[in-house]
């Protein structure tokens, strides 16, 4: 299994749990909207969660099994020459979440994360 990891607000995940499907793209961006759904991969998070949620509070990382989702996954880097990142092309059921794990701060205000 590869672990794709996707940092969201709480309150999104909650939303989807309802649904049974997970369908945001990136902070404020829909799956409709981008077309995809941003990932990392663990060594990709930190720069990820910084730069897209530092102001950010009561954030989740999703834990999600590659292997069960029926959506593509497709390796793309932002720009030419840039490390490529997880995209899934389709929704993400719920189902496929196999951990949600709360963002804390250290006393600095840095964000502890997975590793």
């Amino acid at each position: 299994m590869t672990r794709l990891l996707h940092i969201t607000e709480r309150a999104t995940w909650e939303a989807a749990l309802e649904s049974g499907w997970y369908r945001m793209s990136t902070r404020g961006v829909s799956l409709e909207e981008q077309g995809f759904i941003h990932c990392s991969l663990p060594h990709q998070l930190r720069a990820v969660a910084e730069f897209v949620y530092a102001d950010a509070d009561d954030l989740v990382v999703l834990v999600i099994d590659s292997e069960t989702l029926t959506a593509p996954i497709e390796y793309e880097a932002p720009e030419p020459g840039a490390e490529k990142y997880p995209h899934i092309y389709g929704p993400i059921p719920t189902t496929a979440v196999r951990e949600v794990i709360p963002v804390d701060h250290d006393p600095d205000g840095r964000m502890l994360l997975p590793e």
